[in-house]
């Protein structure tokens, strides 16, 4: 059995319907609960919990602190290739778009990784576009003993893998793997992905499943809101997180909320998801998950981030570039997935962070301490 079986069993459009019919005595009673399920998360993601976002915010915060303390993690994206074997209508490494492309050899990563460390994270993220024939399994086995000598904890963004495949990077230093559904209408889903592997819903759907059973400490769910109804998609990937959590329960869970942004050959938003209902959203998810790590990116702006990151957010990134090699000099923007819109250093956001009273936190989970818990 994998998520697949569970996602054959559910109707977007009835899920749809009993998310959009909730109503406000649904989000009182979700709201009243010491503990909540999808249900409750239904009510408090539909229209009708819009008018009790004060309400829901003020919980998130103290759930929040509770859980977490006073303290916001940081990591950073490092690109390291924008060769890509699949075309995707949203994505600037699409590999019908003209742009030059390239893949940092293992001297150029060396480099990265130490303008990265200057900037004080410990905590990485990898992320490349997906071509397994030249940047597959043989050339991450190559480049992680690179960058865990510099990183304490080390994350991939890359095309799903095998549970073998996975299984082995583990073992050359992998601690974590964000990988996102984009949207669960597979209709809508077959739409935006034209070309490549990446086509293969079922393949990805089932991505999560590999990385649980392959014993990877973190694993990391989102949807890609603009390509369909967000709330609708939040509700999969709510029902996705709490099957892998009965499933999976050694391993750590987080969530994160790219919206759409401006790439080379990008499309327009099918759908709008404004900042007050990303607000509901990440309330919502904290409402529903005490423990549940959140996450939000650069792709939003600074003034949105400095004030939701307290109300229930716990690791965030700063000072990214999206372009391989983006880190040291003279490496030009057109290399770039997509454009970032808070674009200050990590120093800056770090002062920014501290000044609402919380911690910057550069390094993520001791090895000692996933050790402990296999």
């Amino acid at each position: 059995m994998s998520f697949f079986d569970v996602w054959s069993s559910m109707d977007w459009d009835d899920i749809k319907m009993s998310i959009y019919g909730k109503q406000a005595r649904d989000v009182e009673r979700a709201l009243a609960k010491p503990k909540r399920d999808l249900n409750d998360f239904m009510a408090l993601i539909s229209p009708a919990a819009e008018p009790y976002l004060e309400q829901m915010a003020q919980q998130s915060y103290q759930l929040t602190r509770q859980r977490f303390g006073n303290t916001v993690g940081f990591y950073i994206p490092l690109y390291l290739s924008n060769l890509c074997a699949n075309d995707c209508t949203y994505c600037g490494f699409s590999m019908s778009n003209r742009l030059k492309r390239k893949t940092l050899s293992a001297e150029e990563i060396e480099q990265e990784c130490l303008a990265i460390k200057a900037m004080g994270f410990d905590t990485v993220l990898l992320v490349t576009g997906e071509h397994e024939g030249k940047v597959g399994l043989e050339y991450f086995k190559q480049m992680l003993p690179i960058v865990k000598r510099h990183f304490s904890y080390v994350m991939m963004e890359v095309q799903p893998l095998s549970q073998q495949e996975y299984a082995e990077l583990r073992q050359y230093g992998l601690d974590s793997v964000m990988v996102y559904q984009e949207t669960y209408q597979h209709l809508t889903y077959d739409e935006h992905h034209i070309r490549g592997k990446k086509k293969d819903f079922r393949w990805r759907l089932e991505t999560p499943d590999r990385l649980g059973k392959a014993g990877i400490d973190k694993i990391g769910l989102g949807a890609l809101y603009g390509l369909e109804d967000w709330r609708t998609d939040s509700f999969y990937t709510a029902s996705h997180l709490r099957y892998l959590q009965k499933h999976y329960w050694k391993t750590r869970y987080s969530v994160s909320f790219p919206r759409l942004r401006p790439c080379t050959g990008g499309l327009q938003p099918k759908s709008i998801m404004t900042d007050r209902q990303l607000v509901q959203l990440i309330c919502a998810y904290r409402l529903l998950d005490g423990e549940l790590e959140l996450s939000l990116s650069t792709r939003e702006a600074q003034e949105f981030r400095d004030k939701v990151i307290p109300l229930g957010v716990t690791s965030i990134s700063a000072g990214s570039k999206t372009q391989p090699g983006g880190y040291v000099e003279n490496v030009k923007e057109e290399l770039e997935q997509f454009e970032i819109d808070d674009d200050r250093s990590p120093a800056e956001v770090a002062r920014a962070i501290a000044a609402t009273g919380l911690q910057p936190v550069w390094k993520d989970w001791d090895n000692s301490y996933s050790a402990s818990r296999t």
